[in-house]
C-alpha cells in the first residue's frame, strides 16, 4: 500500500467523452482515451511501475497537500504548501460535445501562489495497458509519444514568448518526458497533453489557455444552473450531480457504472471488475435522480439509449433475454472478459480484469429498473413512441414467459443460479409499470396475460419468498440469507412501508447486515458467492437503507445514517463503491450508482423531514 495512493485520495475530472483520475499529490494514474473504455494512456493506479503516469509535485519533498474543485465546476485544484512557497495545479479537460471525436485534452496548469517554487514535471504514458511501445520525439515547440501501433500524444507547452529559462532540464528518460518549472508568485504555466491531435507540438500561450479554463467554468455552471434541488444538502447532491455528469458519455447519453478498471473490493483479493461500461440497472437509477433534479436533457438522452437498446434485440431468441445488462456506451453488447497478467494490479490485488464476463448473465431485475424507469420518464413528459412500445411488448411477451426461473441476480454471483426473490419483485414491477402505461395511454397490450404475470409475482414472492423463521424476505427461495437488494421493496411499492412484513424485514436486516450504520450486500459466508474472500460495505446499500428508513417515517435514524455516511466521502465527496472495515474506500472509483442513490436518498428524506 505505501506505493499505491488510497483509492479515496484522487480526484475526477472528464470531457463527457473519456475521464482521468489526479491524485491528491498532483499524480495522473488512471487516463483512457478516447472513450471511458479504451486502453489506458496513464495507468499506474493498477501498476505503479508500467502503468504509467503525469506527475507535477514540488521539487522540495516535505509539502502538505490539499485537493478541492473550484465551486460549481469539473476543475480539479491540487494545492502545495511548502516552507518556500505555495503553488497550485490546476486540472481538467476541455469538454468535447455530443459527436463522437478522437480529439481529447488533459489540460495540467501550473500557478505560484506564494514565494518561489520549482515544480519537477514527468509525462511518462504506457499505451494500450501497456503493451505497445512508443518512442518520445521532442522538437523545438514541444513533444510527442509515438505508439508503434498509432497511439500518439502531444505535449503542447503553455509558455509566453520570454518564458524560455522557466524550462529547465528537458530531457528523455526511458522514453519519458522529464523537466522542471520555476514560478515566482504570482506566474502561472503548463501544459496540454493532447489525443488526436491534428498537427506538430507547439506553444500555446496564457491567452488560449485561459479562454480553454473560461468556456469550461461557463459550461458546468450554466449545466449546473437547471439543477432544482434546494434540500439541506444541496452541496453534496450537486457534486454527486456533476460526478454522474462526467461519467456520461456525451454522444449516446448512456452512463458509466465508473470510469475506472479492476479496482479491488478487498485489497489482495480477486473481485475486481471493469465497471467503463453501461449497466441497464445503473442507468435506469438515473432517470430518477436527473429528473427529481430537473436535468430532463440527460434523463432523456439516456431513455432514448435504452429504448434502442430494447428495439434493436426484440424478440432476440435467447435463453438470457433481449435485452442484455450491460453494454458498452456505444451499445456494443460483446464485452469479452480478459486479464492483464502483466500488471500486477492495485497494491497487489491481481487479477487485473478488462471486459466484463457478467455482461452475458440472466438477470430478470433489469426489466422491472427499465420499466419503472421508462414509467418515471412518462409521467414526466418522455413519453413512449409507437415503434418503442411495439418492442417493448415482445420483451414483456418474452418475460411472460421467463420470469419464473433461476438466475444469475443483482450482484452478479458466479456461483450458480437462484430463484432471487428481488428479481421477482422486480418482475412484477416490470408488469405493473406496463400495465399502467397501457391502461392510462390507450396502448394495445395483452393485459390479461400481464396482469396474471404480475399477480403470480407478488403470490411467488409472498408465498416463498417470506422465510417464516427468520421473520423477514429472504434472498432466494429455500434459503434464510438476508440481501440489502430488498431494501427496494417498499421504494417500487411492492409493499407498504408500514407493513408488519416489512418492518420485521427492516429490523432482521438491522440486525445482521447494518454495521455501525454502514449496510453489507450480503454474507457471502452464509451465501457463497462463487468467489474467494470477502468485501466491505456497500455505499449504495447505506443509501438504499437511509431511502428506506425514511420511508418508514424514521426520519431521525435516517437523518442520522445520512450524516454519518456524508463523513465516509472522500475530500471531494465523491464515494467508491465500497468502504472497508478501517473506513477506507475500496472499489471502483467514482461510481455511479452509489452517487445516484445519494440524490435518491437526499430527495426521499427532505421530503419526509419537511412532513415532519
Amino acid at each position: 500500500m505505501d506505493d499505491y495512493p488510497l483509492i479515496e485520495n484522487h480526484g475526477l475530472v472528464g470531457d463527457l467523452q473519456s475521464a482521468a483520475l489526479v491524485t491528491t499529490d498532483g499524480s495522473v494514474d488512471w487516463f483512457c482515451v478516447p472513450r471511458f473504455d479504451s486502453p489506458s494512456v496513464f495507468g499506474a493506479l493498477l501498476d505503479r511501475n508500467r502503468g504509467g503516469h503525469c506527475t507535477i509535485r514540488p521539487r522540495h519533498r516535505s509539502y502538505a497537500t490539499k485537493q478541492l474543485y473550484l465551486p460549481d465546476t469539473a476543475i480539479l485544484v491540487t494545492r502545495f504548501m511548502t516552507e518556500a512557497g505555495a503553488g497550485e495545479v490546476i486540472d481538467f479537460m476541455p469538454v468535447t460535445g455530443t459527436s463522437v471525436t478522437e480529439r481529447h485534452r488533459l489540460v495540467r496548469m501550473i500557478r505560484c501562489v506564494r514565494g518561489r517554487m520549482t515544480f519537477e514535471i514527468e509525462v511518462d504514458p504506457r499505451f494500450d495497458y501497456g503493451r505497445e511501445p512508443h518512442r518520445l520525439h521532442i522538437g523545438e515547440h514541444g513533444a510527442v509519444f509515438a505508439g508503434e501501433r498509432g497511439s500518439r500524444l502531444t505535449v503542447h507547452p503553455v509558455l509566453e514568448p520570454d518564458d524560455v529559462k522557466l524550462l529547465d532540464g528537458l530531457t528523455d528518460r526511458r522514453e519519458a518526458l522529464h523537466f522542471t518549472l520555476t514560478l515566482e508568485a504570482g506566474l502561472e504555466r503548463g501544459m496540454v497533453l493532447e489525443w488526436g491531435a491534428d498537427g506538430p507540438p507547439r506553444e500555446m500561450r496564457l491567452a488560449e489557455y485561459e479562454r480553454l479554463f473560461d468556456d469550461t467554468v461557463a459550461f458546468w455552471r450554466g449545466w449546473l444552473r437547471q439543477s432544482r434541488y434546494t434540500g439541506r444538502w444541496r452541496e453534496t447532491v450537486e457534486r454527486s450531480a456533476i460526478t454522474l455528469k462526467l461519467m456520461t458519455y456525451a454522444p449516446s447519453g448512456a452512463v458509466v457504472a465508473a470510469p475506472t478498471a479492476a479496482l479491488p473490493e478487498q485489497l489482495g483479493g480477486e473481485r475486481n471488475w471493469d465497471y467503463r461500461f453501461t449497466w441497464i440497472r445503473d442507468a435506469s437509477f438515473s432517470v430518477y435522480a436527473l429528473l427529481g433534479l430537473g436535468f430532463t436533457e440527460e434523463a432523456g438522452a439516456f431513455i432514448q439509449w435504452l429504448g434502442d437498446r430494447v428495439k434493436e434485440r426484440a424478440g432476440r431468441d435467447s435463453d438470457n433475454g433481449p435485452l442484455n445488462i450491460m453494454y458498452a456506451v456505444d451499445g456494443a453488447w460483446d464485452l469479452p472478459e480478459v486479464t492483464l497478467d502483466h500488471w500486477e494490479g492495485y497494491a497487489g490485488s491481481a487479477p487485473v480484469r478488462i471486459g466484463n464476463g457478467a455482461a452475458t448473465q440472466l438477470q430478470l431485475d433489469i426489466y422491472g429498473e427499465a420499466l419503472d424507469s421508462i414509467s418515471f420518464a412518462h409521467r414526466h413528459g418522455l413519453q413512449v413512441g409507437h415503434h418503442g412500445w411495439n418492442a417493448l411488448l415482445t420483451d414483456l411477451d418474452w418475460l411472460v414467459d421467463h420470469w419464473d426461473q433461476a438466475e444469475e441476480g443483482i450482484w452478479e454471483t458466479r456461483g450458480g443460479r437462484e430463484n432471487f426473490t428481488y428479481g421477482r419483485v422486480m418482475s412484477w414491477v416490470a408488469f405493473d409499470r406496463a400495465l399502467r402505461l397501457a391502461e392510462s395511454n390507450g396502448r394495445p397490450a395483452d393485459v390479461q396475460r400481464w396482469r396474471a404475470a404480475r399477480d403470480a409475482c407478488y403470490e411467488q414472492v409472498m408465498a416463498k419468498g417470506w422465510n417464516e423463521q427468520r421473520q423477514a424476505f429472504v434472498q432466494h427461495f429455500g434459503s434464510d440469507v438476508l440481501d440489502s437488494s430488498l431494501l427496494r421493496m417498499a421504494t417500487v411499492g411492492f409493499i407498504t412501508p408500514d407493513d408488519p412484513l416489512w418492518t420485521s424485514t427492516l429490523r432482521a436486516m438491522e440486525e445482521e447486515l447494518v454495521s455501525d450504520s454502514l449496510v453489507y450486500r450480503y454474507n457471502p459466508e452464509a451465501s457463497p458467492d462463487g468467489l474467494r474472500g470477502s468485501e466491505g460495505t456497500f455505499s449504495l446499500c447505506t443509501f438504499m437503507y437511509v431511502d428506506a428508513l425514511a420511508r418508514a417515517g424514521r426520519t431521525d435514524k435516517a437523518r442520522l445514517v445520512f450524516e454519518k455516511m456524508m463523513g465516509y466521502a472522500n475530500h471531494l465527496g465523491l464515494y467508491a463503491e465500497e468502504i472497508d472495515p478501517q473506513g477506507r474506500q475500496l472499489g471502483n472509483f467514482p461510481q455511479a450508482f452509489t452517487h445516484l442513490a445519494l440524490i435518491d436518498a437526499a430527495i426521499t428524506l427532505d421530503a419526509a423531514l419537511n412532513r415532519a
